[in-house]
């Protein structure tokens, strides 16, 4: 799993800041204007009055001003940007990939129906040595089998060797038995065939001493406010909505026809959801990847922007993300969201004002001989102000998470 999230952010394409894109073409502009001014006029005091307007001074300012805004607005709504470049990124994405367990859904599941397979075990054993190995783990569908065997009152084994199996399920000893505990892929690994299930939930395995058990069907119920969140990432600019999950095709279909989604990828490794953002980035889309667990942080270290739900978040997702979700709230993806297009829309403002309009009317002007070099550091000094004031706009900001998402001057009588 390390080396799955190292190779994503090595692979990672680079995000370059608007500012910088300006810079490059800029500068060097500057340069041959004045040594071209300089050899026809040969009049230093001009060419020093072009040079204070020139000065790409507000280069240095458009971005990080409003970057420092943002991120001190989003950390007072409990969002945990790491760095401005995702920001810009975040603005501009096109693609946002949500995971299903624990993101889209409430990442309570509950067991819904416990089948034993003919001739093998009874519910209780089958429930018993499950959350047996169960219980080393923090997935959010492991934990919900521990706790149906804690509810029935069974009284549960310490496991004496136990191993996560990403995107596939748990494998240990509990009481001297090799135990497998996982989905379908997991078992058929071990050499063990598992018959087709007519449960509608998640399904888990559950096998020991390479005989299938029987299996254990969980239910989790669509996280509250999920389908809002979508509806407004929709009508703030995102094009596509699509599902990473490594649950089976018939429960990620039945949750992404009640959210509205637009591209489903089920039965996925982590490998696989890497491999999907890879796809979509190749058809030229900017993702935002969205999740909550350890199989999804090779995903979110490849995508443009990597969005962890901190609340219920495991550490390897929280470390791998470029933005922390303080809880699991999805309207908080709305929110930094709209922060993220202010601030870019806040940037080129600046970017034209600061180096665009002053900097034309500062050159003709100087160009006419209608102002020196001491008017000209006083006058340059209105771009930085005005650069400053648009800049801390955003700290005051309030934010509407609704499908009609606004961005409305913070209230603070």
């Amino acid at each position: 799993m390390i080396a799955l999230v190292e190779d994503a952010e090595d692979s990672r394409a680079p995000v370059q800041r608007l500012a910088d894109k300006v810079a490059t073409w800029l500068i060097p502009i500057i340069i041959v204007f004045l040594i071209v001014v300089f050899l026809v006029t040969r009049d230093v005091s001009k060419v020093v009055t072009l040079m204070i307007f020139t000065s790409p001074a507000e280069l240095a300012l458009a971005t990080p001003m409003v970057i420092i805004a943002a991120i001190a607005r989003a950390a007072r709504s409990g969002i945990l940007v790491k760095g401005g470049i995702y920001l810009e990124s975040l603005a501009r994405a096109t693609t946002v990939v949500f995971d299903k367990t624990g993101t889209l859904t409430a990442g309570t599941p509950e067991v819904s129906a416990i089948r034993v397979a003919d001739g093998t075990t009874t519910e209780a054993e089958l429930l018993r040595l499950a959350a047996g190995l169960d219980r080393r783990s923090s997935h959010p569908l492991a934990e919900a089998i521990v706790a149906h065997a804690r509810q029935t009152g069974l009284a549960i084994p310490e496991p004496s060797a136990f191993q996560v199996v990403p995107g596939r399920g748990v494998t240990g000893s509990v009481e001297g038995r090799a135990v497998l505990v996982g989905n379908a892929a997991l078992l058929a690994d071990a050499g063990i065939a598992v018959p087709a299930d007519a449960a509608t939930g998640t399904v888990i395995h559950v096998a020991a001493d390479g005989r299938l058990l029987g299996s254990i069907a969980l239910e989790d119920q669509i996280r509250p406010g999920a389908k809002d969140a979508i509806d407004a990432l929709r009508a703030n600019g995102v094009k596509r909505i699509a599902m990473l999950t490594g649950d089976n095709a018939t429960v990620a279909a039945r949750v992404a026809d009640q959210l509205g989604i637009d591209e489903v990828h089920a039965d996925l490794l982590p490998e696989d959801k890497v491999e999907a953002i890879r796809a979509m980035q190749a058809r030229g889309e900017r993702v935002a990847m969205v999740g909550d667990g350890i199989n999804d942080a090779p995903a979110l270290a490849l995508a443009e922007t990597g969005i962890a739900m901190g609340g219920g978040g495991t550490q390897a997702a929280i470390e791998a993300a470029d933005i922390a979700l303080m809880t699991d709230d999805l309207s908080k993806i709305v929110g930094v969201r709209a922060i993220a297009r202010r601030a870019y829309r806040t940037i080129q403002e600046n970017l034209f004002v600061g180096v665009g309009v002053v900097h034309i009317l500062g050159i003709t002007a100087a160009l006419l001989g209608w102002i020196g070099p001491i008017q000209a550091a006083i006058i340059h000094l209105g771009p930085d102000i005005l650069v400053f004031l648009n800049s801390t706009k955003l700290l005051s900001i309030r934010i509407k998470t609704g499908p009609d998402t606004i961005l409305q001057p913070l209230n603070r009588g």
